[in-house]
């Protein structure tokens, strides 16, 4: 097994640079299109005559409303035959990426959501469509191999082992080389799917009939930006059915939940100190429940409110019924909107958090106990992009979580210049860069020193692009107390 391993951390690490392709470099031909009223029949047709196991369905403009694939319909034809139209079997809403996405990333976006296919679009129009079978001819090595583990372990003992193995990668990812964005959103997804597991096993001990309710993914995991160095940050919405109370439904999800935070404990991800768990009666909470608490914190805007509403806007659905976490996500946007002022304290205490940097733009060291000399990458930091970013987001209205996509999101919203996003975007994956490699290097150490580096440590190039790096946080932090008059 540990050989095994091995040998999937070298391919994977090798593989990586071929996955840094742009989309639009693996297309070999146009997408295949057609109108949902056509006939499956047709369709059928069609596919086998292009040589293709995907159409694209378009509307009367050409734009993308749905995806029909060869699965598709061969399930059709083997519970109903192939009478209909495409339209009654598509795939509404396909998933796109535009034509300079990454390959890495169109990867991640099949394994995260279980498809086989994504749009590649080019400033709104369709160009082609990117297959699991596209992806995985660049390589021998699929992430749905090592998910295909995760899928068939049926107990925590085989959980936490393979939980080791995706440490074990992660730092072998880092000793490669490997690019922190990629890397991230690798082990993300891995994480996610040892999470969803661990979910699933833990739940066939639980009854929880007629109750709906969703796991919701907080913090770094939420932003799917986790690092060697994340603990626990996670909570439950419910909606409770045929009228039973709310703390009955709770306290059956809380025995569950503390069943699941003790397993993902055992995984490898420590208990949160803050108590930030799906087993705290305060995060276990229902839909209605939910709103009046981040109303409190929307309307009131106290320091503990805000620290709270950091941790928690960051939120998505990791298992359960995502459309509880939908529901949240819009209200809090109207929410937002309806009380600006909040925007104004929450950029106002993310202005509090200041890089590591001194007047005379050297390093700003500080010492701390087992690491002298040093400067939290965290906290002086990747924290004044995250919290830059999340403000801008939830000024807008923007459903994204993960850090970059909320600067390219807002950059895309033009409520910031191409250059100004990139500059941030690369200066806050520098930086994440730096923590894994540091994580890595102090795996025996503390866990409060795993963020904090030694610049003097660092070549001088490195030293030069994290000054860069810190000098485009502190610009990013004026920009956002000009527009919040700060």
């Amino acid at each position: 097994m540990l050989e095994k391993y091995g040998s999937l951390e070298r391919r994977l690490a090798e593989e990586q640079q071929t996955f840094a392709r742009p989309l639009r470099s693996l297309l070999q031909r146009a997408a295949v299109t057609c109108e949902g009223s056509r006939a499956l029949t047709e369709v059928a047709a069609l596919m086998r005559s292009q040589g293709v196991g995907s159409v694209v369905v378009v509307d009367a403009q050409a734009r993308p409303v749905g995806i029909v694939t060869s699965h598709d319909m061969i399930r059709v034809a083997a519970e109903s035959g192939a009478a209909g139209q495409v339209a009654g079997i598509m795939s509404s809403n396909p998933v796109s990426l535009p034509a300079h996405a990454l390959a890495y990333e169109a990867a991640v976006t099949m394994t995260a959501r279980c498809i086989r296919h994504v749009l590649v679009m080019d400033e709104g129009r369709l160009i082609g469509v990117v297959s699991e079978r596209d992806l995985f001819s660049l390589q021998r090595l699929g992430l749905g191999e090592i998910s295909m583990e995760l899928r068939l372990a049926g107990d925590l003992s085989v959980l936490t082992g393979l939980a080791a193995k995706i440490r074990g990668l992660t730092v072998r990812l880092v000793e490669q080389g490997v690019a922190a964005e990629q890397l991230m959103h690798f082990v993300s997804v891995l994480n996610d799917r040892l999470s969803q597991r661990v979910i699933e096993v833990v739940r066939k001990h639980h009854d929880l009939e007629h109750i709906s309710w969703c796991w919701l993914a907080f913090g770094s995991e939420g932003r799917f930006e986790q690092t060697l160095a994340s603990d626990q940050d996670n909570g439950l919405i419910f909606v409770a059915h045929e009228g039973a109370e709310l703390s009955r439904v709770r306290a059956r999800l809380l025995g569950f939940a503390r069943a699941v935070n003790e397993a993902l404990g055992a995984c490898g991800f420590p208990l949160c100190k803050g108590n930030v768990m799906a087993s705290n009666p305060d995060l276990c909470l229902s839909l209605e429940e939910w709103q009046g608490k981040m109303a409190g914190w929307i309307e009131v805007s106290m320091p503990k409110a805000l620290l709270d509403a950091a941790i928690c806007f960051d939120f998505r659905a990791l298992y359960g019924d995502a459309s509880l976490a939908g529901s949240l996500r819009e209200w809090i946007s109207a929410r937002v909107k309806a009380h600006p002022a909040f925007l104004r304290h929450m950029a106002e205490a993310a202005l509090q958090a200041r890089p590591a940097l001194n007047r005379l733009g050297s390093f700003a060291t500080e010492d701390v106990p087992g690491a002298s000399g040093t400067i939290n990458l965290k906290l002086q930091g990747a924290r004044i992009f995250i919290d830059a970013a999340r403000i801008y987001a939830l000024a807008r209205g923007m459903p994204h979580t993960n850090t970059a996509d909320r600067l390219r999101a807002v950059r895309d919203a033009q409520a910031m210049s191409e250059t100004d996003a990139a500059a941030a975007t690369d200066a806050f994956y520098l930086i994440q860069g730096l923590r894994l490699q540091n994580q890595v290097s102090r795996q025996t150490g503390e866990p409060e020193t795993a963020n904090c580096i030694a610049p003097e440590r660092l070549s001088r190039i490195s030293q030069a692009a994290l000054k860069e790096a810190l000098r485009t946080a502190k610009d990013l932090q004026n920009r956002l107390a000009l527009d919040y008059q700060l």
